[in-house]
C-alpha cells in the first residue's frame, strides 16, 4: 500500500506571524537550535506539518525523539534540498477570496525548512526556488510569505544563509489584459537543461496538431518548434534537477485547465520558459482544437481574431487597438463564458503536467535515465490545504477553510487523497486517472485508488489511524471551476 500523511488542525493562519516558529519545544529541534523563540505561542500548521510527516511514516522508529529526522530518511546530510512552492500570484481578485487560498503559506514553508536544515545539515544546502506566473511581483511574495524575517530567523539562530531563487527570466506587466512592459530577470544561476521527452510524451500518439499549441506568451511560435518532429522539450531549472531531494509544495486549489492544482500540477514552476509549455489547442474540438466548447460563430470568431492579435502583439504593436476591443468585448458579453482552454474538455495542459513530472522524476544530476524501471529521483510533496480554494481557481478562487496538511512520496497517491478531499471524482481528472493507466515512464506506483492507504494523525503524539480513500468525504463538495462545473463532481462525472 502506498501510504499518505493527513493531519488535521484549525482552518485558518490567524494568530502566525513570522518567522513562523514551532511554539512547542519538540525535542528533534533543540539539538539543532531549532526550538521556539521565548513566549512563543503554539503554531497549530507548524504542528499540522510535523504529523503529517509522522503519518507517513518517515523515520516512525524515532518519532518523538531528539534523533528524529524524517527527510534524514530520503537525503544524506552534506546534501542539496530543493523546496518548491506555489506562489503563482502575489494577489488575488477574487471578492470571495484573498491570498491564503492562492499560495502556500509561509507557515508551512517554515516548518518543512526546518526538517530540511535538519536533514541537510551544517554542510548541506537548502534552497528556495520557485517560477511564479510572468505577471507576479517576487518582491511582493517576498513580503507577504515573510521570507526576508525567515532569511534573519536562520542568518541569527544558525548562521546559514538561506538561498531564494526566482527561476524566471522575465517579468512582464500587464494592461487591460495587454502585456505592456517586459523585465529581464538573472533567472537560474544553474543555468537550464533541454529535456527532450520524444516519444515518451504524453503528447506523443495523442492526435493534437502541435501547429494549434498556444503557450504563455503570444508568439506560439516556440510552444509548436520544441513539440514538432518528435520532439517534445522543456526548459528546466538545472538547481532543481541537481537537487538531491526535492520537496513539492502545493497550495490545494481547483484549476481551470486541469480540474485541481495539486501535486502533478505544481511542477509547471520548475521552467525557465512558460512558452514551451502547451496551455491548450487553438479553435473548437471540430477542427482538433480544445479552446472552447461547441462550434458557435462568435466564439470561433472570437478566436480569429485573438489569432490575429496576436501577430501584432508578439511585435510590440496594436496594443491600445486590442485593449480597446477587449474593454468593449467585456462590456458586451461579461467574462462569464469559456476561453483558452478553461474547460473539462481540454486535452492539452494534462499532457503538458504528466511530461513535466516524467522529466523530473526520471533526471539527475547527471542526466536523463529514460530507460530505468522506477523513478530515480525521490519528491516529497507537502500539501497546504489549511486554507484550501475553490472556485474560479488557480489565479481567484474562494478561501474553503479545510485544515488539513496532506504528505506523500507519490504524486499520484496525494492527489487522489486531495481530490477525494475536495468530493471530486479522479475518473474525470484525465492528469490523474491517466498517470495511473499509462506504462511510460510511470512516477507512481497507484494503479487504482485501492492502491493507497491514508494514515491520518488526529492528534501530535498519537498513533495514525488508517483510511481507505473511500472515507475521505468532505461534509460539503468544493465548488469547481465554472469551466468544470458538473463534470468532476463525484456523483456529477460527465462521460
Amino acid at each position: 500500500m502506498i501510504p499518505v500523511g493527513l493531519a488535521r488542525t484549525r482552518p485558518d493562519y490567524d494568530g502566525l506571524t513570522t518567522p513562523f516558529g514551532p511554539g512547542i519545544d519538540h525535542p528533534e529541534l533543540a539539538a539543532v537550535g531549532l526550538g521556539p523563540a521565548p513566549n512563543e505561542s503554539p503554531n497549530h500548521v507548524y504542528t499540522a506539518v510535523r504529523s503529517a510527516l509522522y503519518g507517513l511514516g518517515l523515520d516512525s522508529e524515532n518519532y518523538g525523539r531528539p534523533e528524529w529526522n524524517p527527510l534524514g530518511e530520503l537525503v544524506s546530510a552534506g546534501s542539496t534540498i530543493v523546496l518548491k512552492p506555489n506562489w503563482i500570484r502575489h494577489w488575488n481578485p477574487s471578492d470571495d477570496g484573498t491570498l491564503e487560498s492562492v499560495i502556500t503559506h509561509g507557515s508551512v514553508l517554515r516548518a518543512v525548512l526546518d526538517y530540511a536544515v535538519l536533514a541537510a545539515g551544517p554542510n548541506g544546502d537548502v534552497v528556495i526556488a520557485e517560477a511564479p506566473q510572468h505577471d507576479c511581483r517576487f518582491d511582493a511574495i517576498r513580503e507577504q510569505v515573510g521570507l526576508e524575517e525567515l532569511e534573519r530567523f536562520y542568518q541569527h539562530r544558525l548562521g546559514r544563509k538561506l538561498r531564494i531563487i526566482d527561476l524566471r527570466r522575465e517579468e512582464v506587466e500587464y494592461e487591460k489584459n495587454i502585456i505592456v512592459w517586459r523585465k529581464t530577470l538573472p533567472g537560474d544561476p544553474l543555468g537550464y537543461r533541454l529535456i527532450d521527452l520524444g516519444e515518451r510524451s504524453a503528447f506523443h500518439d495523442s492526435g493534437l496538431n502541435p501547429q494549434r499549441f498556444r503557450g504563455a506568451d503570444y508568439d506560439p511560435g516556440p510552444t509548436t518548434e520544441h513539440h514538432q518532429g518528435g520532439k517534445h522539450e522543456y526548459l528546466l531549472s538545472e538547481t532543481v534537477l541537481r537537487a538531491d531531494l526535492v520537496v513539492n509544495l502545493p497550495k490545494l486549489k481547483t484549476h481551470k485547465k486541469t480540474g485541481v492544482t495539486l501535486a502533478l500540477k505544481n511542477l509547471v514552476g520548475i521552467n525557465g520558459d512558460k512558452n514551451l509549455l502547451p496551455h491548450h489547442c487553438v479553435g473548437p474540438e471540430s477542427a482538433g482544437g480544445d479552446e472552447f466548447p461547441g462550434d458557435r460563430l462568435l466564439d470561433r470568431a472570437r478566436s480569429q481574431a485573438t489569432e490575429m492579435a496576436r501577430v501584432l502583439l508578439k511585435h510590440g504593436v496594436g496594443t491600445r487597438l486590442v485593449g480597446a476591443l477587449r474593454s468593449v468585448e467585456r462590456a458586451a458579453r461579461g467574462d462569464d463564458f469559456i476561453r483558452s482552454g478553461n474547460w473539462y474538455r481540454n486535452r492539452t495542459t494534462w499532457r503538458m503536467c504528466l511530461d513535466l513530472n516524467r522529466c523530473l522524476y526520471y533526471s539527475s544530476a547527471a542526466g536523463e535515465h529514460w530507460e530505468a524501471p522506477e523513478p530515480v529521483r525521490r519528491v516529497l510533496t507537502v500539501i497546504d490545504a489549511v486554507v484550501a480554494g475553490e472556485g474560479e481557481g488557480p489565479l481567484a478562487p474562494t478561501d474553503r477553510p479545510l485544515g488539513v496538511i496532506l504528505a506523500s512520496l507519490d504524486p499520484v497517491a496525494l492527489d487522489l487523497a486531495a481530490i477525494r478531499l475536495m468530493g471530486f471524482d479522479e475518473e474525470c481528472l484525465p492528469k490523474v486517472c491517466e498517470a495511473m493507466r499509462s506504462d511510460v515512464l510511470r512516477v507512481t506506483a497507484a494503479r487504482s485508488p485501492e492502491d493507497v492507504v491514508v494514515r491520518e494523525v488526529v492528534a501530535a503524539d498519537a498513533a495514525p489511524r488508517e483510511r481507505s480513500l473511500d472515507e475521505l468525504v468532505p461534509e460539503k463538495p468544493f465548488v469547481a471551476h465554472s469551466g468544470w462545473l458538473g463534470h468532476v463532481e463525484k456523483t456529477q462525472c460527465a462521460a
